[in-house]
């Protein structure tokens, strides 16, 4: 009887074990997956002003006007998914004022424009921008899982294409003073600190090195137009190949979650 229970024991503990270890290893998956929702959010809340002054500069309308609508939406349902599944404190005041932000936003692309509105765009997208930062470090100091550090780089070149262009356009649209010229030539600085970072990683798989160059041929091209923001005069450009660059850091991004799932 006896030699049956130590027996029982010997099966069961290692079965005990398991779950609890593939529990946690579910948690942090899911933990890394509300990091990417929220890295996300710092790409969108740069995309949605970026549009919105595309817009009413009155370039390549069909397609600024389409991608801001998505853009709002896919803001809004994210921010839903988050505040449904956060349940700490702290971040959901966080989510909470990033909600404010998003809905004055929301308010104000639909009044008429003029140089003050389209500042006012710019500050919320900054605040949204940094709540969303907030978020993400908050979320990634609880998680100690391999892998994290490279997904959030990788995530945060999505979000550092848009702000190129977002103000890159706004100097355009007239917001010419040097907080505009300063802040887009340290998004161009910070951009390629990062892609050198991920150009140089141990571990990417042939896929991930071969869509990372692919990035870096296209960079070292545009990323002169990008540091001319005072000449102006390549606004569509500027548009579409930081929406390129920010489609391929999208797929990359998901390639890195997947190497580390």
């Amino acid at each position: 009887m006896q030699n049956k229970i130590l027996k029982s024991i010997t099966i069961i503990i290692p079965l005990l074990l398991f779950s609890s270890r593939n529990l946690l290893a579910q948690e942090k998956d899911k933990e890394i997956n509300l990091i990417n929702i929220a890295a996300t959010q710092r790409m969108l809340s740069q995309r949605i002003a970026k549009d919105y002054l595309y817009v009413h500069k009155n370039i390549a309308m069909s397609k600024t006007e389409k991608e801001l609508q998505v853009s709002l939406k896919n803001f809004f349902d994210s921010h839903s998914t988050l505040v449904h599944s956060i349940k700490n404190e702290e971040i959901k005041n966080l989510l909470a004022f990033v909600e404010l932000s998003s809905n004055d936003f929301n308010q104000t692309i639909h009044k008429s424009f003029t140089l003050d509105n389209a500042q006012l765009i710019l500050d919320l997208s900054e605040s949204m921008l940094e709540g969303s930062q907030y978020i993400v470090d908050s979320l990634k100091s609880s998680i100690k899982k391999e892998g994290s550090n490279i997904i959030e780089i990788a995530g945060k070149q999505r979000m550092l294409a848009q702000r190129i262009a977002k103000y890159y356009i706004a100097y355009q649209t007239g917001i010419k003073d040097e907080n505009t010229v300063r802040s887009m030539k340290q998004t161009v600085i910070e951009f390629n600190e990062n892609l050198n970072i991920l150009l140089s990683h141990k571990k990417n798989t042939p896929i991930i090195r071969k869509k990372i160059n692919e990035v870096n041929k296209l960079w070292k091209i545009v990323h002169k137009f990008y540091n001319n923001i005072e000449k102006g005069g390549l606004p569509l450009i500027v548009f579409n190949t930081t929406d390129k660059i920010t489609k391929k850091m999208n797929e990359i991004t998901q390639l890195y979650l997947s190497l580390h799932e």
